[in-house]
């Protein structure tokens, strides 16, 4: 059996680990790092999942995911590099960061494969895009598909694409929260009660997303079954258009992408 190291437990490390679990994934297979003793020792007593310093979780294992946050690569790959196995896969979901940047630190030929996923992990619902560093084969990036299909679906991309990825997916429930939130306070212009509005519209969400995912659809067939001649519709799509939202959205999703080109180069440098 495969055994996992999760270096940081942070949302997205807790979710992978509980995720692994919910799919069989025995405890004694999985070992996780944590800074703080006090959450390490809580989530052992919730998950039964052992943890361990960097060096020691990383030498037992056969799969070392990194899921800490960017700017605390340095000291980890300090920590690595001397402690992998030979033939170790390592996993990164540290965003903005490249396999290269990785494969210098850490001793030569590791393979690396590179990961955007994305907060829905935590209920099993993540989007995850995976990419091959220049030692990983086809086989690497299978165990990571099995490995990441427990919290959600995967989709292989070149490294090329991560950035965009990255402003697409990996930000992409913020824009929904956005949407939403928006949504909610119209409502209650409207004269609905919070309560009512927000349960209105996360269902209107959800139903909609399933919808997307189910049908064969594009979006603007789905789009305009909801769209009558001279309807209520219509007309808020009118303003919708009006106030530039396409045009935003399309926007602010560059911003992401030049955001995370940025924050990769600032780490390399």
């Amino acid at each position: 059996m495969t055994r996992i190291a999760v270096l940081g437990a942070g949302k997205i490390g807790e979710a992978l680990l509980s995720g692994l679990l919910k799919a069989g994934r025995a405890p004694g297979d999985l070992v996780f790092t944590e800074r703080h003793p006090e959450r390490a020792a809580e989530l052992t007593g919730r998950l039964g999942v052992e943890s361990a310093d960097v060096p020691t979780a990383a030498a037992k294992a056969d799969v070392v995911v990194v899921a800490v946050k960017p700017q605390d690569i340095a000291p980890v790959l300090r920590e690595l590099d001397g402690a992998l196995g030979a033939g170790t896969l390592v996993v990164t979901l540290c965003a903005g960061l490249p396999t290269a940047l990785f494969e210098g630190g850490l001793p030569a030929g590791t393979p690396v494969v590179r990961v955007m996923p994305n907060t829905p992990m935590v209920v099993g619902e993540a989007m995850s895009a995976i990419s091959a560093g220049s030692h990983a084969t086809d086989e690497h990036l299978a165990v990571v598909e099995e490995l990441l299909g427990a919290v959600g679906r995967v989709v292989r991309v070149p490294e090329t694409q991560q950035d965009a990825v990255t402003a697409l997916s990996g930000s992409g429930p913020a824009y929904f929260f956005y949407l939403v939130e928006a949504m909610i306070d119209a409502g209650i212009l409207l004269g609905l009660p919070r309560a009512v509005a927000a349960d209105l519209i996360v269902q209107s969400a959800y139903g909609a997303a399933v919808m997307l995912r189910e049908s064969d659809d594009h979006p603007v067939i789905l789009r305009e079954n909801v769209t009558s001649p001279a309807g209520t519709t219509i007309s808020a799509i009118r303003e919708l258009e009006r106030h530039g939202v396409r045009a935003a959205l399309i926007a602010a999703i560059e911003a992401a992408r030049d955001r995370s080109v940025e924050l990769g180069r600032t780490v390399q440098k």
